[in-house]
């Protein structure tokens, strides 16, 4: 039976019935007055592939250490796959990919990997609750964006001691997200689709049809480049309708960076995608479940 485990942000373990354990994003250890989930970097013990979604430290950091001790491999953009060399993971536990390929995991697992796009994190509401209509900030060129992403990493600076000393314990250079990706996991039991920050291309997501999707649902949505003109609650919707999974799983809306993120009420969420997808039922997982995925 597979399994899906979620240790916050949007990190989880997937188990395979046949064993396999792949790791989807690699934060665990977090700022102390963050959320916790009890379990750390030097609490995994067990891995066989990590899937990292894009390179910012909250989805990335970690892995380096993971990979070392149990020798896994991870799978994640060029710039994901450059710092983690930087870092000291061996080039042979490196597999770097841009979208659109396929990657056999072990001979009843495989998995999809799709182009993405990250969330409007430059937005001047970059954590609105689920239910906060955000309207404009459309058309604005890559500088106009860079310039707010660096009056956005400056601010973190603001956020305490703790946040300043793991910001720079996890920092892998001025680089960006590094090209978001999604990732279809094809199981002998059913598939899973991971979005690890919520953004998409439209055309793209359409085509998919997992039997669970693992959907982002915090931050200003990015549909197609520009950001989503309306709420969080109904993105995640329209994203769930068009994909028509039975199951979706929230992700990335627990508290992860005090100061910055917020705890995301997904009650609005539950309520759109029932309107939306009344097919999809939203599964809210705790900490550490192991929760049965196709059961």
């Amino acid at each position: 039976m597979s399994t899906l485990d979620w240790y916050g942000c949007a990190t989880f373990r997937l188990r395979t019935a046949e064993g396999l354990t792949v790791w989807l994003d690699a934060y665990l250890d977090r700022v102390p007055d963050a959320e916790q989930s009890g379990v750390g970097v030097d609490d995994v013990t067990a891995a066989d592939w990590i899937l990292v979604g894009h390179s910012h430290f909250d989805h990335l950091w970690g892995a380096e250490r993971i990979a070392v001790r149990t020798g896994a491999t991870v799978v994640g953009s060029y710039e994901s796959v450059r710092v983690l060399a930087a870092a000291g993971v061996p080039e042979e536990q490196l597999l770097a990919v841009g979208g659109g390929e396929r990657v056999a995991l072990d001979a009843s697992t495989s998995v999809r990997v799709l182009p993405s796009l990250h969330s409007c994190v430059w937005s001047s509401q970059p954590m609105p609750p689920a239910d906060e209509v955000c309207l404009g900030e459309t058309g604005l060129t890559l500088q106009e964006r860079s310039e707010r992403m660096r009056a956005l990493w400056a601010g973190f600076g603001a956020l305490g001691d703790d946040v300043r000393a793991h910001m720079q314990a996890a920092d892998q250079g001025e680089r960006g997200d590094g090209g978001a990706l999604v990732f279809v996991v094809e199981t002998s039991e059913g598939s899973v689709l991971f979005q690890d920050t919520i953004g998409c291309w439209s055309g793209v997501l359409g085509q998919q049809s997992p039997d669970v999707a693992i959907l982002a649902v915090a931050g200003r949505g990015n549909r197609d480049g520009e950001p989503v003109q309306g709420s969080t609650a109904d993105f995640v919707a329209e994203q769930a309708a068009a994909l028509g999974a039975r199951t979706v799983v929230p992700c990335h809306h627990d508290d992860w960076l005090p100061g910055f993120s917020r705890a995301i009420d997904t009650a609005p969420i539950r309520a759109a995608v029932a309107r939306a997808a009344p097919g999809t039922t939203l599964v809210d997982l705790p900490y550490a479940s192991g929760y049965a995925l196709f059961r």
